[in-house]
């Protein structure tokens, strides 16, 4: 079957419009622990579990980024709509986080950002990693 347009087409055309930041500046928002930054994991929990995260990132699965950042959601979380925040999105291999920012900036929400290579290319740059928290049960 040949699709209208494939995940290739789809993150090219975010990455156009989207902003990302390289790695150097997101590893150097993270030591500098800037307090306007907020890193935003989106990927799976088996993938948090699995492989850690960024330290201090907020967890927003990629299903729910739309209904979290959105004031008038039901499902809104109030710690992701601090004007004076920039939101850093990220997944394992920046195409979920490029598609992510790509929905956000349709939305209107003016600060999100990706960080080229993901959570991956983090891992690879020697970019501190901690352990998710344990799920409540």
């Amino acid at each position: 079957m040949k699709l209208k347009k494939g995940i290739k087409d789809l993150v090219a055309e975010a990455e156009a419009v989207i902003t990302t930041i390289s790695m150097d500046e997101a590893i150097k928002r993270h030591v500098n622990d800037d307090d306007n930054t907020v890193f935003v994991d989106i990927r799976d929990v088996r993938e948090l579990e699995r492989d850690g995260m960024v330290p201090g990132a907020v967890h927003v699965p990629r299903g729910m980024v739309e209904f979290w950042f959105d004031p008038e959601s039901p499902y809104h979380k109030e710690y992701l709509t601090d004007e004076n925040k920039t939101y850093v999105l990220y997944c394992a291999a920046a195409w979920r986080s490029a598609l992510s920012c790509k929905t956000l900036d349709d939305m209107g929400f003016p600060n999100a950002v990706h960080f080229a290579e993901g959570f991956n290319g983090w891992k690879q740059a020697g970019g501190p990693i901690a352990q998710r928290p344990p799920r409540k049960k």
